[in-house]
């Protein structure tokens, strides 16, 4: 009854000061996800005043939470659009893995750690994170601009290579034979498949089936398939969030506009609860020894990830802001990152890495909603030349007037396709 009564008034604790945090953050126009973070920090290993019964319910409310921002991130999109999507910007992908994954594997030669060592920290500095990234597209209001798909075309590739990956390096650390090694991954692989020809085949089958006016009966089939299809994808060594996306991009129509509706709140919640968690794993103590890699690392990927979004927004059409827009919210790094080194970490293989993952992830992880939300203005201001003409200065003063035609609109027209 008692650790009842304590886990109570833990949890309690952590809504109400999430809550709190998040009208903080909303007062000043910034997304809360650092505040997050740092309560995270504080209250976790090492911190002012740790938790206890609460956390491994904390542990699976993290958990959930990423589940829930993929469901929703797909419920935005077709399976024709994933496809199409993924046709046309597998080139950005490539250039992504390129970019930001040699930095990782750079630094752990520099550092003297070995090639299986480098093999793990260019994953951790590869791969963005997808639950970040979708909090700040709806923080931000951006699911709607036109740059969104080729930022969720990235994301999206980014974690179904991790379906390749993950086997991969899970051999590795393992010291398993190739043939474990390959049996793995194909078994990775055949099940990514599988559910991505489902999701495109037999979507409109899985909306009628999911499809109820009783929105109580809707939220629960929801709620319950996606669990459902990311805990069998993450059985199978595929990405939970995998599977949740695949499962959102399923569903169209009445369903998805129905599911969107009902799981917008429980999505905020256990979103919140995901970035706390991953602030209570990290001890303050062990960040300072590795700052110094750890900064340099994440000012070089930072920079890459922003070349990353500019390069394939530009090969998509998409205007100079929108390509700015598109770099930057690409830079957060997160659960996947802390994945891979957790998994480095429990095989022994470098001491140091998990906690130089820690904080390589963490500085990116507040940078990012930042940069978000600040490297097109910023790129702006810079790129623009003294007597440059201003954006609207050659629209007709007719078209400037009607209320038709924005002016914002027509100053920026990747905002044009916002809902």
């Amino acid at each position: 009854m008692h650790s009842s009564a304590v886990f109570l008034i833990e949890f309690g604790a952590i809504i109400l000061g999430l809550g709190l945090l998040g009208r903080f953050a909303a007062r000043f126009q910034f997304s809360p996800i650092p505040l997050y973070l740092l309560a995270g920090l504080a209250f976790g290993e090492g911190g002012l005043l740790p938790l206890g019964t609460s956390e491994e319910f904390v542990a699976i409310g993290a958990e959930i939470g990423v589940i829930l921002l993929l469901l929703m991130l797909g419920l935005e999109y077709t399976a024709s659009d994933l496809v199409s999507n993924l046709k046309t910007q597998y080139p950005a992908g490539l250039v992504d893995a390129a970019l930001n994954a040699l930095p990782g594997a750079a630094m752990a030669l520099l550092l003297g750690w070995g090639p299986v060592a480098a093999v793990v920290l260019a994953g951790v500095t590869w791969i963005s994170s997808s639950g970040v990234i979708a909090k700040v597209l709806g923080d931000l209001g951006r699911l709607g601009n036109r740059e969104t798909p080729v930022i969720l075309s990235i994301l999206v590739l980014e974690d179904l290579s991790m379906a390749v990956y993950l086997p991969i390096i899970t051999a590795l650390l393992a010291g398993a034979g190739l043939a474990a090694g390959s049996a793995t991954l194909a078994i990775a692989l055949g099940v990514a498949g599988l559910v991505l020809l489902l999701a495109v085949r037999y979507g409109r089958h899985i909306s009628r089936f999911v499809s109820s006016d009783d929105p109580e009966k809707l939220l629960l089939v929801v709620l319950g398939l996606t669990l459902l299809v990311a805990g069998l994808a993450q059985q199978l060594q595929v990405s939970a969030a995998v599977g949740a996306f695949l499962v959102g991009i399923a569903l169209s129509g009445e369903a998805a506009e129905g599911a969107h509706n009902l799981l917008a709140p429980l999505r905020d919640l256990f979103a919140a609860v995901f970035f706390v968690f991953f602030g209570l794993h990290t001890d303050p103590a062990s960040i300072p020894p590795v700052l110094v890699p750890a900064l340099a690392l994440a000012l070089v990927t930072a920079l890459t990830k922003i070349a990353t979004g500019y390069w394939a927004a530009k090969r998509a059409g998409i205007s100079a802001k929108g390509r700015w827009r598109a770099g930057g919210t690409l830079v957060a790094r997160g659960e996947f990152s802390i994945v891979i080194a957790g998994l480095a970490v429990t095989a022994g293989i470098e001491p140091s890495l998990g906690p130089l993952a820690t904080a390589y992830v963490l500085i990116l992880v507040i940078l990012g909603p930042l940069t978000a939300r600040y490297t097109e203005p910023v790129a702006m201001r810079l790129v623009a030349r003294p007597g440059k003409p201003s954006p609207t200065a050659h629209v007709p003063a007719e078209r400037a007037a009607s209320p038709a035609v924005p002016l914002e609109t027509v100053d920026d027209p990747d905002t044009a396709g916002r809902s």
